[in-house]
């Protein structure tokens, strides 16, 4: 239909006097119902910063909410550069993620009851193991307050103490992002470091390798994760991805996680240094912020029984990109639980 005056006028009628915060369709009204106040949007660079601008909460009133957001900031795992324990503070500090997300059609933190419960207060800030049992103890209440727990590291190996949480009265499947398979032995002493989350989770119960997908894997680790291929799991390398696509990468997350509950964890590394510099362990050849907003949005519907970003290390970025596209991944996995089945109404 050409454009003419009677077109121009028609929309004249029906926007040139509408109403801040009003809008004609209902799904954008509903939005927007939760966004304006009195015709006004809080300004994302005002107040106190917080996870995704959530309410601030706290783990004592914690059984209210259906998500609690929450900083890790411990980094006593690391095999290369320090810095992560930085990542929860970079994290708040990033403006206009959200409120609405355009694909999922879901404004997660104005249409569930989220907070940002504040970081976990370690005992020591030496001691791995010791900040492993904090970590633990921290999420079992919010778990045993039926809420799902959603964390931002911190190193990679925080998600072990969070799976032993999560995964307490049963197995459960894992979506991991990443670089690496983080399936190594012990090292230097030690076998709780970020090289090995998930060879522990497993050996500890929590963890069901045949419904754990590990997508992104690249570099010259290889020879470190034969307990992934060994336990059952399934490794997607990131060179594969471009001769697979997309669509099928997703089809077989879904399929090896199946409808059984199942935790995500984003390592901020599975990113191509291009996008994300900074971390510690950075691997050229890594997904785009694009592939990575794809594939996670493609989950929509697991049931998510919780999740994390790690391995944020924001003094190794200038830009503060990688920073901003961790925000954003944790804006779409807070996304996804919105579909979960283990939401609380």
């Amino acid at each position: 239909m050409a454009w003419d005056r009677a077109r121009l006028e028609a929309l004249r009628a029906r926007f040139a006097d509408q109403a801040p915060g009003e809008f004609h369709d209902p799904h954008f009204a509903e939005v927007a119902a939760h966004v304006f106040s009195g015709g006004r949007r809080a300004a994302p660079f005002a107040g106190i910063p917080t996870l995704l601008s959530a309410p601030q909460g706290s783990l004592e009133r914690v059984a209210e909410l259906q998500v609690a957001l929450f900083g890790v900031p411990m980094d006593n795992g690391v095999t290369n550069r320090p810095g992560a324990r930085f990542g929860p503070r970079a994290l708040r500090s990033i403006e206009r993620i959200g409120p609405y997300n355009h694909v999922l059609k879901v404004a997660p933190v104005q249409q569930m009851r989220v907070a940002d419960l504040g970081d976990i207060a370690f005992a020591s800030r030496f001691r791995l193991e010791e900040s492993h049992a904090d970590i633990e103890a921290f999420a079992r209440r919010i778990v045993e307050a039926g809420t799902l727990p959603l964390a931002v590291g911190g190193d990679h190996s925080i998600t072990h103490p969070l799976l032993r949480a999560v995964g307490r009265d049963r197995p459960v499947g894992l979506i991991h992002i990443d670089a690496h398979c983080d399936t190594s032995g012990e090292f230097d002493q030690s076998r709780f470091h970020h090289g090995a989350p998930f060879r522990a989770a497993v050996l500890d119960g929590v963890l069901d390798p045949t419904r754990t997908v590990q997508i992104g894997i690249r570099g010259s680790s290889e020879y470190l994760w034969e307990f992934s291929y060994a336990s059952g799991m399934t490794v997607i390398h990131a060179e594969e991805i471009d001769a697979r696509g997309l669509a099928s990468v997703i089809a077989t997350a879904r399929e090896v996680v199946g409808e059984g509950p199942a935790y995500l964890t984003f390592d901020i590394d599975s990113l191509d240094p291009a996008f994300a510099p900074g971390t510690g362990t950075p691997e050229v050849g890594g997904l785009t912020t694009r592939e990575a907003l794809a594939l996670l949005r493609g989950l929509k519907g697991v049931q998510l029984v919780g999740g994390d970003v790690v391995e944020v290390a924001p003094q190794y970025d200038a830009t503060a990109n990688t920073a901003h596209a961790g925000a954003q991944m944790l804006f779409e996995i807070l996304s996804l639980m919105a579909f979960s089945a283990a939401l609380k109404a």
